[in-house]
């Protein structure tokens, strides 16, 4: 009996350490998730599109494709190499994020440009201009094409979130790793199905609704997801060159070049402390990412020319070389 009390201890005891490792997994995955915010949202704000035109009946498939592409990009691909930085080459890890964040930053800057009416923009997967007539090879093209722009926006994201995982060992960096890549990857794809379903639910509601303040309701919906589908462009773009910039100005400081980011946390401390107390953080930190955004937007701005006169005629080049 005595042997059998000391087991059920042991047997607790390791239930006790996995349930703490478990916890310490899903926090540090949460934290280094929340760093990748800027990418996470512009993913959210890019997906939608790739079903627009399809059959109500085929969007939620579709998203499922892509979703089971996007975990493939992350989980097969992206956290093998990760882990291969951390442990064997961590110095790349740094320039990789600048990387990055000057995508972001270019992306952001791109929109901006293009809204402006000052760029045409690019569309986010090679051979976009080859519309097939059959259905089924345009659900496939789009799907593939989908699957492209995540994989670029999957490494910013967990590139980010590697950089943001604490020193630990090898496991415990691959379990956070693989967390953050399934957290992200549901609450994006999830979001998007939800966002491109919205409007079906209003049409229901409106067409089939009993009582008049659920008809008004699904109305709302169905007059209110353009504009809502258009504040998230917004709010994505806004939000990846504040990450961007904030990305670049922090791996500047780390290369010994502050003199930036030292500029950007003392005007962003002047004007947090201009304020009454009560509003100090919230401002200070607004004037920082607004700091951080226009840096990201200046930056995108200059590299605009580059990514459309080099990289983007490389990129096709290289793409319709592979489909010939």
């Amino acid at each position: 009996m005595s042997g059998l009390i000391a087991l059920l201890d042991d047997v607790a005891a390791i239930a006790k350490v996995a349930a703490s490792s478990v916890d310490d997994v899903i926090g540090q995955a949460a934290k280094a998730g929340s760093k990748a915010a800027g990418a996470v949202i512009d993913d959210a704000a890019v997906t939608p599109k790739y079903v627009h035109g399809f059959e109500a009946s085929r969007e939620l498939p579709v998203i499922w494709r892509i979703t089971k592409g996007s975990l493939r990009n992350k989980l097969v691909f992206l956290l093998p190499i990760g882990l291969a930085l951390s442990n064997f080459a961590p110095w790349a890890i740094p320039p990789l994020l600048m990387l990055g964040g000057a995508y972001l930053c270019f992306e952001g800057a791109e929109k901006v440009a293009h809204a402006l009416g000052l760029s045409h923009g690019h569309e986010d997967f090679p051979g976009h201009d080859v519309i097939p007539d059959d259905p089924a090879h345009l659900e496939e093209e789009k799907a593939a094409g989908a699957i492209k722009t995540d994989f670029i926006l999957s490494a910013e994201i967990m590139t980010i979130a590697l950089a943001a995982i604490p020193p630990s060992n090898f496991w415990m960096e691959a379990a956070t790793l693989a967390a953050v890549a399934v957290m992200i990857t549901v609450a994006v794809y999830g979001s998007v199905a939800v966002i491109v379903k919205m409007d079906d639910l209003g049409l229901l509601m409106a067409n089939k609704g009993r009582l008049g303040l659920t008809r008004s309701i699904g109305r709302g919906l169905v007059k209110g997801m353009p504009g809502f589908l258009k504040a998230l462009t917004v709010i994505g773009t806004a939000a990846m060159l504040w990450v961007g910039g904030s990305i670049i100005i922090h791996g500047l400081e780390e290369l010994g070049f502050g003199t930036l980011g030292h500029w950007v946390h003392d005007a962003a401390y002047a004007i947090g402390h201009s304020v009454p107390e009560q509003f100090v953080g919230i401002v200070e930190w607004v004037s920082k990412a607004v700091m951080d955004g226009v840096f990201g937007l200046a930056l995108g701005l200059i590299l605009i020319p580059i990514g459309e006169k080099v990289i983007t005629p490389l990129w096709r080049g290289i793409f319709h070389r592979r489909a010939a």
